[in-house]
C-alpha cells in the first residue's frame, strides 16, 4: 500500500497516551506513513523511560523545558529548548525531565514505538512503575532494558 499525504491539525490529535508518566500524542504512526513515526511528548518533572535500547533510530527536539539525556556512555547531557538529540538504533539511552517538566517532538525511523506506547498506555496506565511488567511489554516490541539500572539525576 502506498502511503497517502495527510495533515494533522491540533483539533484532529488523537487522545494522548500515558507512558512512563508522560503524555504522548501520536501525530503520525508508521502504519500511516509507511515508515517513520512522529510524536508530541509532554512530561512532568522527573518522568522518562528506564534505560533501554530498541531497533529504531530516534530523534528528540526539545520545545519547552530542560531534559537530561544519557546516551550510551553513561554521561548525562542536559538538552534545553531548541536542542535536537539523535539516538541511533541499538544505543542504550534514557532521559529525565528537569524542574517543571517540558515538551518535545520525537521522531522514529520506522514503525514500532507507536505500538509500544499504545500497549504501555493500555497495560500500565499512569501510576507506580512496575519494572517486571514493563520489561515484558518492552520485550514484545523488541526493546531491551539495560542490565544495570543507572541512577537518575
Amino acid at each position: 500500500m502506498q502511503p497517502k499525504h495527510f495533515s494533522v491539525a491540533p483539533s484532529d490529535y488523537p487522545r494522548a497516551l500515558n507512558v512512563a508518566f508522560e503524555r504522548i500524542t501520536i501525530l503520525a504512526s508508521g502504519d500511516r506513513t509507511g515508515s517513520y513515526e512522529i510524536f508530541l511528548q509532554e512530561a512532568r518533572e522527573g518522568s522518562g523511560p528506564f534505560p533501554h535500547s530498541h531497533p529504531w533510530d530516534e530523534a528528540f527536539y526539545v520545545t519547552r523545558g530542560e531534559v537530561d539525556f544519557s546516551i550510551g556512555d553513561d554521561q548525562t547531557h542536559t538538552a534545553v529548548a531548541g536542542t535536537l538529540v539523535h539516538i541511533p538504533a541499538g544505543t542504550t539511552h534514557w532521559f529525565r525531565w528537569r524542574s517543571g517538566g517540558g515538551g518535545m517532538i520525537s521522531i522514529t525511523s520506522k514503525l514500532g514505538a507507536s505500538r509500544l506506547f499504545a500497549d504501555l498506555d493500555r497495560e500500565m496506565p499512569e501510576g507506580p512503575r512496575d519494572p517486571v511488567k514493563a520489561a515484558n511489554i518492552f520485550k514484545r516490541h523488541g526493546v531491551t532494558l539495560a542490565r544495570r539500572q543507572q541512577q537518575y539525576s
